[in-house]
């Protein structure tokens, strides 16, 4: 039996398109503005997760004072915790994931303002797609 407090919200993702036969963890950030994507320490809360399916669910508690969170997941196939990128020192090598299915472009990261979700749209189940290069 689970206790949820009367002051959460229950945050349901589901992570789907994940490639079974690469090896690591998925990991799930949800942030608030500060240190969104890439600081990951600055995350309001986190799960790790070895890799198992190509769908994993993922259920946070989220207090009812946070208004606004974006949603970061990364296929982490080393298993370091960092982002590892490509030859070019911008694209990952390794799959990603945001909310409001934002991508990396060649500008960067998505920022929070175009991958925010409002309360209303996270009391709703998320899906997100791991998008691999």
């Amino acid at each position: 039996m689970s206790i949820v407090s009367l002051n959460a919200t229950q945050l349901n993702i589901t992570v789907d398109n994940i490639n079974v036969k690469k090896a690591g963890n998925i990991a799930v950030y949800i942030f608030g503005v500060k240190g969104y994507p890439k600081v990951h320490k600055e995350a309001l809360f986190h799960q790790i997760i070895k890799v198992r399916e190509y769908k994993e669910n993922f259920t946070f508690e989220i207090e009812d004072n946070i208004k606004d969170l974006s949603i970061k997941v990364h296929h982490d196939e080393n298993s370091d915790g960092k982002v590892s990128k490509n030859w070019t020192g911008i694209y990952p090598k390794e799959g990603l994931g945001f909310s409001k299915k934002q991508e990396v472009s060649m500008f960067g990261p998505p920022n929070y303002k175009n991958s925010k979700l409002t309360l209303e749209e996270f009391q709703e189940k998320i899906n997100i797609s791991l998008i691999y290069p």
